[in-house]
């Protein structure tokens, strides 16, 4: 551009049978070059005039692009109505805790492929799972829908009904390809639950949550039924669960290699894939060597008890597949047009001889799996979407899994489609940076029906606890006391009953064993 407005200052010719600058000639006089004296047709002056504009205008861009970047600001530029929606990448971590990654605290496990994603996005600190086990969890994050209002509430084998809409339809039916690779739960074989009726049209992994307790089982589920495996277990349970005498194949590599394959397929429209990990959960049929059934890989030498390093591996092996599916996102340029969205189902377990407080899991928090203080429910949470969401950002908004419905439906230009049962909200806004325009919640809810059951509810500065259900609740100042040690239920009766309030507006009983009841003296 610089070369092209000294021309037009130096009045230098344009040729017109090539449309280029003329070259100077030599002038004799001064023994320098000179520009050709001429008259400047009109033609030649309108096009180097349509020219600098163009020009000027992409400097102007460039210019406003760097400064954007530089202070890290979003640099995606506007799309034109009807252009094509992102791919939606959702990657989902089996029992992995709020304290177990390198950006999120931790200093002994290794999750440099997770602490990358979070350096090219944004990090959420106060990000909550459908619920403190899997099932439910999962169900909260399909349908969402809170687990005082979803079908699904507690871990089983219950199927969702035809009539239950997920958002993986919703994106179907606006021109997704939908695949789901690795752990189901909410459908079994031929149900109305099963992946393929519920908008996916590519499933392979696990529909049975028990069978995926099993790193190395006799068959996996896909499209056609059942494929086949070459490992052997004895006493195998009719779902599939059970402890491999003989490991030829990796359920997790193979459902890994078809995930990739699915985003090579897809790369030209646009995709959902739902990489749904049963890593780092144990497995609990093996008991107390549940975490070993790969070994210890980096962490063999170590002094710790083998169940910690065989915890320490599955931590290692999910970041790993992490790392691989990222990748391969990036290698076929996919990373503009592609939301990468990473959490866990649930707070950390403490399975297969592993100890949850031995890596300190929960971080700052207290509890873990199957616990409503926020260990149990708190979960690292982590969005990519290079030249969209600014890198190396973190933010303390509230969010769950029932938000994630109307999120994805609202990127997919389908949030008129969201059930008006919704619980959730779209947390687009806080993706696009723009904190101002987020719709905030009254509060979260959560129910649980193991055990002693329970309840708890969380709006912006306050958590309330009813666990075990039917004893007095306990009221936390949640953004002072990350570990929920110090009830201040008596000095606060009115936020108690205010919480107890909306608790009692968010339950409504579900079906079968999903209703809350105290515990039997």
């Amino acid at each position: 551009m610089c070369q092209f407005v000294r021309g037009l200052n130096g009045i230098e010719p344009s040729n017109p049978d090539t449309g280029r600058l003329a070259p100077h000639r030599f002038d004799s006089n001064t023994g320098r070059l000179a520009p050709h004296r001429f008259h400047l047709s009109l033609r030649d002056a309108l096009r180097s005039l349509s020219e600098l504009c163009r020009l000027s205008i992409l400097c102007i861009v460039c210019i406003a692009m760097s400064i954007g970047m530089s202070i890290g600001l979003p640099i995606r530029l506007q799309a034109s109505e009807g252009s094509r929606p992102p791919n939606i990448v959702f990657i989902l971590a089996d029992d992995l805790g709020y304290g177990d990654c390198g950006c999120y605290g931790q200093t002994r496990l290794k999750t440099p492929n997770i602490d990358r994603l979070a350096s090219q996005g944004l990090r959420w600190t106060q990000f909550y799972a459908g619920s403190t086990v899997c099932a439910p969890s999962r169900c909260v994050l399909m349908t969402g829908k809170h687990t005082g209002r979803c079908l699904i509430r507690g871990n089983s084998k219950d199927n969702l009904p035809t009539d239950e809409k997920v958002f993986s339809e919703v994106l179907a039916q606006g021109g997704y390809k939908c695949g789901l690779f690795g752990k189901w739960g909410l459908g079994q074989a031929g149900s109305s639950g099963a992946p393929l009726r519920k908008g996916f049209s590519d499933f392979f992994g696990y529909l049975d949550q028990t069978h995926a307790h099993n790193f190395f089982p006799t068959f996996l589920d896909d499209m056609d039924g059942r494929k086949q495996l070459a490992n052997i277990v004895p006493n195998e349970s009719p779902a599939g669960a059970g402890v491999a005498s003989q490991r030829v194949d990796d359920a997790t590599e193979l459902i890994l290699q078809k995930a990739l394959a699915f985003v090579e397929d897809q790369r030209e429209a646009p995709f959902f894939l739902f990489f749904s990990l049963n890593l780092p959960h144990a497995n609990n049929e093996a008991g107390k060597v549940g975490t070993q059934d790969f070994g210890f890989g980096n962490y063999a030498s170590t002094d710790w008890p083998d169940a910690e390093k065989g915890f320490a591996h599955l931590v290692e092996k999910m970041d790993a597949q992490v790392g691989t599916l990222v990748d391969r996102i990036d290698q076929l340029g996919l990373g503009s047009s592609t939301l990468i969205f990473f959490s866990s189902d649930n707070g950390p377990h403490h399975e297969g001889g592993h100890s949850d407080r031995f890596f300190e899991s929960s971080g700052p928090l207290r509890g873990s799996k199957r616990d409503l203080i926020d260990g149990g429910i708190r979960v690292p949470t982590i969005a990519r979407w290079t030249g969209t969401i600014a890198p190396s950002t973190t933010t303390d908004q509230l969010g769950s899994f029932d938000d994630l419905f109307p999120t994805f439906a609202d990127l997919a230009n389908r949030a008129s489609d969201v059930p008006s049962d919704c619980t959730g909200v779209s947390l687009v806004p806080t993706l696009m940076g723009k904190p101002g325009e987020q719709k905030q919640r009254e509060y979260l809810y959560w129910s649980f029906y193991e055990g002693g059951m329970g309840q708890a509810i969380r709006t912006r500065d306050w958590k309330l606890v009813e666990q075990p259900f039917g004893t007095p609740a306990r009221l936390y100042e949640i953004n002072s006391d990350l570990q929920e040690n110090h009830n201040v239920a008596n000095r606060f009766p009115d936020i108690v009953a205010d919480l107890k309030a909306k608790m009692n507006q968010a339950y409504k009983p579900g079906e079968g064993p999903w209703v809350l009841r105290p515990a039997k003296k």
